[in-house]
């Protein structure tokens, strides 16, 4: 992903699932498009593969916590 929105939320009575789904919809309504892929830091990962509202949750150490870089992640290109 080459370009993304850096979405904060550090509601600690939202679970991953639904901040990752509210920065999603905002994402939504800014740019008029649908992402597809959400990188967050390590600590708040939960599982091997996550997907919360059809975004791809994946794990990066140069997020930092409570932050999420989501964006749309063209095909066959590399993630970060």
């Amino acid at each position: 992903m080459d370009t993304g929105m850096l979405w904060f939320d550090n509601d600690p009575k939202s679970d991953i699932n639904s901040k990752v789904s509210r920065a999603a919809a905002y994402y939504r309504k800014k740019y008029g498009k649908n992402p597809n892929m959400c990188f967050v830091h390590p600590s708040m990962f939960a599982g091997t593969k996550m997907t919360a509202d059809k975004v791809q949750v994946c794990p990066h150490l140069a997020i930092l916590p409570h932050h999420f870089w989501i964006g749309i992640q063209e095909p066959g290109s590399l993630a970060v």
